[in-house]
Formats: C-alpha cells, sequence, structure tokens
C-alpha cells in the first residue's frame, strides 16, 4: 500500500527540516525524488548518496516555479506528486512594527511562490489526466500563531483555504490536493524564532507532552502520496502536533 515505486515526486523545501524528512521517506518508499532547497548544508552528501536528487533554487524569483516543472521533466520524466514545503516567518515582528518590505518578504515565501508552483504543476498535471498536490499549512492557520507571527499566519491561512478550493477545481482532471498541516515541530525554524522558555511552555500543553520532529511528519506524507493509501481523500488537512490542536 505504501509502496511508491515508480512515483515521480518534487519536494520544495525538501533537504531540511519537515521537507527534508519527507524527502528521505519517500525515496525510502521507492519514489524518485526532486528536492528543490534555497540553502543546505551537511544533508546534501548524504541526498546525492540516496539518490535524490537536488535542485538549488530561491522560488522567489519570477520563473522560479515553471522552471521547477522543467526540471521535474528532465530529471525526472514527469510529475506524478508536488509537495509545496517551502515557506517560513522571516522573522518575528509584532503587527504594529510591520512594514511593507517585510510583509512583502513574508508573502512571497508563503503565498506567491506556493501559488506560481500550484498552478504550473496543475497546469502539467492536467495535460496528464493526473495528479496529486501536498501543501503544507501550520496549526497557526487554525488557532492563529503566537505573538510576532500575525502575518505568517495568515499567509497559511490562505494555504488551507486555497487548498481546499484546489481540491474542488481540480477533482474532475484526476488531481488531488490535501495539505499536512504540523504543530510545533522542532527543527531550524524554532531555533530562529522561538526562545527555550517560549517552546517549553509550549510543550506542557501538547497531550503528548513533547515537541514534534520532523521525522513525526514524514508518514503522513508518504500517506497521502500513495493513490492506494489515500486515493479516496482530497481537500482534507491533516493535523499532526501530538494533540496541541483537536479539532
Amino acid at each position: 500500500m505504501y509502496d511508491l515505486s515508480g512515483k515521480r515526486i518534487v519536494v520544495t523545501g525538501g533537504v531540511t527540516g519537515i521537507g527534508g524528512a519527507a524527502s528521505r521517506a519517500l525515496a525510502e518508499a521507492g519514489a524518485m525524488l526532486l528536492a528543490q532547497y534555497w540553502s543546505g548544508g551537511p544533508e546534501l552528501a548524504a541526498f546525492e548518496e540516496a539518490g535524490i536528487a537536488t535542485i538549488k533554487l530561491d522560488l522567489t524569483t519570477p520563473g522560479a516555479a515553471e522552471e521547477v516543472m522543467r526540471q521535474a521533466m528532465a530529471r525526472l520524466g514527469g510529475l506524478d506528486v508536488l509537495i509545496n514545503n517551502a515557506g517560513g516567518m522571516v522573522e518575528r515582528r509584532n503587527l504594529v512594527d510591520f512594514d511593507d518590505a517585510l510583509y512583502d518578504q513574508v508573502l512571497d515565501l508563503n503565498v506567491r511562490q506556493l501559488f506560481a508552483c500550484c498552478r504550473a504543476a496543475a497546469q502539467l498535471m492536467q495535460k496528464q489526466g493526473h495528479g496529486n498536490i501536498i501543501n503544507v499549512t501550520s496549526i497557526a492557520a487554525k488557532g492563529g500563531g503566537s505573538a510576532g507571527s500575525s502575518v505568517y499566519a495568515g499567509t497559511k491561512g490562505f494555504v488551507s483555504a486555497f487548498t481546499k478550493t484546489m481540491a474542488k477545481e481540480l477533482a474532475g482532471d484526476g488531481i488531488r490536493v490535501n495539505a499536512v498541516s504540523p504543530g510545533t515541530i522542532h527543527t531550524a525554524f524554532h531555533d530562529r524564532h522561538s526562545t527555550a522558555d517560549k517552546l517549553e511552555a509550549t510543550r506542557r500543553t501538547i497531550p503528548m507532552q513533547r515537541l514534534g520532529v520532523a521525522e513525526d511528519c514524514a508518514g503522513t506524507f508518504v500517506y497521502l502520496a500513495s493513490d492506494k493509501a489515500s486515493g479516496y481523500v482530497t481537500g482534507q488537512v491533516i493535523e499532526v502536533n501530538g494533540g496541541q490542536l483537536m479539532a
């Protein structure tokens, strides 16, 4: 059921953090992977050893989404699954101090590039007559983010609603669209944007009494990428949060 042999998958932000864990799990399940990244380190050597192709590309630049699709066609021979994981908060800043330049940065990173990748992938998948798009949203899309993350949380609300609307539009083309919504997953994201005290306070609110790690999300991507396992699942936002949010 979870054998992904022959599946051609692109993962944006696919080398580090949640995206990196997803790429490794999908490759272990037999998929052919192309992992986009903009910043990476020692993980790249491990990806090469595992046979996972990578592409360094700034998705916020014009034409980047179309280039990802061209690379998928050239290096994978097509595209069956697109996982839109790339995104970020940029920095914590309270609303009253938020300027237009930072606003544009956050929207470029979390909305515009994801929209462009979804559009380019959908155009390709419509020609194929099948496809699968998996977006990454956040627990903040439902409950709001903590102080200093209002615009980031708003962009994730967009991702969740956009996912559901795309699922309705594209179902007739044989394209499924879902989203994974991580809770507080302790990756470099929180090393940059959250203090140890804040993370500990959050941990105490989680029924499972621990923060997540990137690998906790990986199985959900494998499930959604498998037509045998999730072929009747579309328009869903799957929460992965240790019980932090139950809704």
